[in-house]
C-alpha cells in the first residue's frame, strides 16, 4: 500500500484528487487560511466519509456544531467508499470561522474521483483468487498464515516445446496456464479518468528473472495472452478497455529457491497521474508469492511408478530382473516403466541418475524429477523421457568440476515424517551423505547441498558416508512403513548383528552351512571360515563404529529411539580404506508399500532356509511387511546386488499441505 497522500486545499480555486476505494487520504486544512480564522468545519457529499485525527490530550473535542480549532494537532483525513460514476462527482468543502463562529470567512473545495483499484491473488490459499483488504505484500508460514503460492511452471505442456514451459516467452499451450497462479487486476472508475491517468504493473528487477506475468486479454486462443512481465520486461502499462473493471493475469514461476533466493516475489500495480511532470505514482498495491519447493516423498508414501532399466552385460540381459520387478509392481498396483537399453546407454543405476519429488500449490500439484549431475548413460533421460505435461524437471550442474559419486542419488534419502524434540518436520528430513566432519573426505557438491537446504519445508541433515567405496547412504540405512502407531522404521545395516547370528549358528552345530553355497562363480565361505577370517572381522567391526556413529546423528536429528531401529544383518569388507558389501546388501532394498524387494543375500543354508532370509523375515515380517528376496546377483555387479540403486520409485504426494508449517 502507497503511504497516505496529502491534498493541500486553496481558497482562491477547487481542487482536484482522484481518491482510491478503502485508502485514506490527508486533507491539509492549514496551507491557505482567510485572515483572522480561528476554527473550521469539514462537510462531504454522500460517498465521502470525513475523519478527524488529533491528540486528546491537546485537543477538546467541540460539542453540538461548534468548530474545530485551527491546531495543528488537529488533521483531517477523507475516504470514499466507491468508484465514482464520474469525474470529481464527489465534494468535500472546509470553511473557516473568525474568533465569533457567525459567517465563514472562506471557504475551500475538494473535488474528489473516486477509484476502486486493487492487486489479488490467493492470499487465503484457497485455490481461487479473492478480494483481500488485508497485508498482502507480506508472507507467513503456519496453518494461520497467509500470501499467495508460485509453481515453478517446470513441466512441459506442449510437445512442440524445446524445454519446460519456464523458457517460453509465448504460451506454447492453454494447459499451461493451469500451472500458473492466478491474479486479478479490479480497476473500477470512470473511464475519462484514465485519460490522464495509467495503470503500471512492474516487478523488481531481481524478481524479474524469477516470475513471468501472462496478460489473458479474451477469448481462447494462445494468441489471446501474452507476457507482459519477467526477464525481458520489468513494466507494463496496463491496457484497460472502455468500461473494463477487471483484468485477469496469470503468473509463473521460473526458478526453484537456491542459494542466492529465499523464495519470495513481489509484483506491484501503480495508479499513475500522466500530467505530471515526472509522473507521479498516486497509489500502488503490491501482492507477495512465495515459490513452492521441491519435496521428496519418503518410503513410507504409496508407490505409484517403479522405474527400472533394460541393460545387458556379460552375463545375458537382466531379464529376469525385470520379471520379478514386474511381479513385485503387480503386488502393489504400481505400474512398471522399463528404460530401454538404447536410452540407458547400459546404465542401470537409475536411482544414481534421478531423484522423483513433487511441488504444490493450493490450486494444482505435479510431481517434478530432479536430475543429479552425475552425467553417464542416463544422462538424458529424465530430461528427454520423463519431462512432459504435468511431469516437471529440474537439475543443479557442478561448475568447473565434475560429480563425484557422493554426488549420485543413491546418495540422496528422506526421512518419514518426525518429531524432534517437540519441533516438527510433518515432511521428513532429507538425509545426504557426506565425509566425516572435518575431515575434508568426499562431500555431495555444494550447488545441490545447497538446493535441497534453500526448499527449508525438509531440513537436511549430513550423514557419513565417505567410508563406503561407492560413499551413498542407502548403502547402510532404509526406511519402511508399518502399521503401528510410529509408522516406520529406521533398516540400518548391521555387521555385528551378522556376526552375532553366524555365532549363533555355529553354536547350535552349523558352523559348516556356507556363505554363496550353490553360486558356481563365487567361492563358497562357511561359517567357521567367516567367523575365523580376523580380517573380516576387524573390517566389518570397523564399519559398525561408522555406522553407529550416524545411529547417534540419526536418533539426534530424528527424534528416533532404539525402538525405532531394526538391526539388519550385514557384512562388509575393506579395499584400501574403503567398505563395500561382503554378500548382497540387504539394506539395499527396494520399498513398495508393504511389499519389500530385497536383494538376496545367499547365506548359510539351514535346515533348507538361507539363514540370512530367516532373520530378515523374523524382525520385518511382524511390522506387517512382506520380505521378497531377488537374486539380481548376476545381472547388476555380479557381487554387490544392489537392488535400490537399479530402480526408482515416484510415490504418492504427503496429504500435508507445506505452507501450513514453520521451519
Amino acid at each position: 500500500m502507497a503511504p497516505q497522500r496529502s491534498v493541500r486545499l486553496s481558497l482562491k480555486k477547487p481542487t482536484y484528487a482522484v481518491c482510491v476505494v478503502g485508502v485514506e487520504t490527508s486533507v491539509d486544512v492549514y496551507s491557505d487560511v482567510p485572515k483572522g480564522a480561528k476554527t473550521f468545519g469539514v462537510s462531504g457529499s454522500p460517498g465521502v466519509e470525513v475523519f478527524m485525527v488529533y491528540d486528546p490530550a491537546r485537543v477538546t473535542v467541540p460539542t453540538g456544531k461548534s468548530h474545530w480549532p485551527l491546531d495543528t494537532n488537529v488533521e483531517v483525513t477523507v475516504s470514499v467508499d466507491a468508484a465514482s460514476k464520474d469525474l470529481n462527482d464527489l465534494k468535500v468543502k472546509v470553511s473557516y470561522f473568525g474568533q465569533h463562529e457567525g459567517s465563514a470567512l472562506g471557504h475551500s473545495m475538494l473535488y474528489l474521483t473516486g477509484v476502486d483499484l486493487s492487486l489479488d491473488v490467493d492470499t487465503h490459499r484457497t485455490g481461487k483468487v479473492k478480494r483481500s483488504h488485508g497485508d498482502k505484500k507480506t508472507w507467513r508460514w503456519g496453518p494461520e498464515g497467509y500470501g499467495a503460492v508460485l509453481l515453478v511452471n517446470c513441466d512441459q505442456d506442449s510437445v512442440t516445446s524445446r524445454g519446460p514451459d519456464l523458457t517460453n516467452s509465448q504460451l506454447a499451450s492453454l494447459d499451461d496456464l493451469q500451472d500458473m497462479s492466478p491474479m486479478v487486476l479490479s480497476c473500477d472508475g470512470p473511464d475519462r479518468l484514465f485519460d490522464s491517468h495509467k495503470l503500471v504493473l512492474n516487478v523488481p528487477f531481481l524478481d524479474s528473472k524469477r516470475v513471468g506475468v501472462f496478460c489473458a486479454r479474451g477469448g481462447n486462443s494462445l494468441e489471446d495472452y501474452k507476457q507482459v512481465l519477467g526477464p525481458q520486461h520489468l513494466s507494463y502499462e496496463v491496457e484497460r478497455q472502455q468500461g473494463e473493471r477487471k483484468i485477469s493475469f496469470f503468473v509463473e514461476g521460473l526458478t526453484f529457491p537456491d542459494a542466492d533466493f529465499l523464495g519470495l516475489v513481489s509484483l506491484s500495480v501503480s495508479l499513475v497521474d500522466t500530467e505530471t511532470m515526472p509522473e507521479v505514482p498516486l497509489f500502488t498495491d503490491t501482492v507477495a508469492f512465495r515459490m513452492a519447493p521441491w519435496i521428496m516423498t519418503p518410503n513410507t508414501q504409496s508407490p505409484l511408478e517403479l522405474y527400472a532399466c533394460s541393460v545387458a552385460d556379460s552375463h545375458g540381459p537382466n531379464k529376469k530382473f525385470l520379471e520379478d520387478m514386474s511381479d513385485l509392481a503387480l503386488k502393489t498396483n504400481c505400474k512398471l516403466i522399463i528404460c530401454p537399453q538404447i536410452e540407458n546407454r547400459n546404465d542401470r543405476w537409475i536411482q544414481d541418475e534421478m531423484e522423483f519429488g513433487y511441488t504444490e500449490a493450493p490450486h494444482k500439484s505435479f510431481p517434478v524429477v530432479f536430475d543429479s549431475p552425475r552425467n553417464r548413460g542416463l544422462k538424458h533421460f529424465p530430461y528427454k523421457r520423463i519431462l512432459g505435461p504435468d511431469f516437471g524437471y529440474v537439475t543443479r550442474e557442478i561448475p568447473f568440476a565434475g560429480a563425484s559419486s557422493l554426488d549420485s542419488f543413491g546418495n540422496l534419502d528422506v526421512s518419514p515424517p518426525v518429531t524432534v524434540g517437540g519441533k516438527e518436520y510433518p515432511l521428513g528430513r532429507i538425509l545426504i551423505g557426506s565425509s566425516f566432519p572435518k575431515s575434508g573426505g568426499r562431500r555431495m557438491a555444494k550447488v545441490v547441498r545447497d538446493f535441497l537446504q534453500a526448499q527449508q519445508v525438509q531440513a537436511p541433515v549430513e550423514l557419513y558416508s565417505d567410508w563406503l567405496s561407492v560413499g551413498h547412504v542407502d548403502e547402510f540405512l532404509s526406511f519402511v512403513p508399518t502399521s503401528d502407531q510410529k509408522g516406520f522404521r529406521l533398516l540400518l545395516a548391521s555387521p555385528s548383528a551378522c556376526l552375532r547370528l553366524f555365532q549363533e549358528k555355529k553354536e547350535e552345530g552349523y558352523g559348516e552351512a556356507a556363505q554363496f553355497d550353490g553360486l558356481s562363480h563365487q567361492v563358497k565361505r562357511s561359517i567357521n571360515e567367516m567367523l575365523a577370517d580376523r580380517s573380516l572381522r576387524r573390517d566389518s567391526l570397523y564399519v559398525q563404529k561408522c555406522i553407529d556413529w550416524n545411529r547417534e546423528v540419526l536418533k539426534r536429528e530424528l527424534g528416533l529411539t532404539e525402538r525405532d531401529i531394526v538391526d539388519i544383518p550385514q557384512l562388509f569388507s575393506l579395499k584400501g580404506s574403503y567398505a563395500e558389501a561382503f554378500f548382497p546388501d540387504m539394506v539395499n532394498m527396494v520399498v513398495l508399500g508393504k511389499y519389500l524387494g530385497i536383494p538376496k543375500p545367499f547365506g548359510p543354508i539351514i535346515n533348507g532356509h538361507c539363514c540370512l532370509e530367516e532373520k530378515v523375515r523374523s524382525l520385518l515380517e511382524p511390522l506387517g511387511l512382506h520380505c521378497i528376496f531377488i537374486d539380481d546377483y548376476l545381472s547388476y555387479h555380479k557381487l554387490l546386488g544392489e537392488i535400490h540403486c537399479g530402480t526408482n520409485v515416484r510415490r504418492k504426494p504427503f496429504s500435508f499441505k507445506w505452507w501450513h508449517m514453520v521451519p
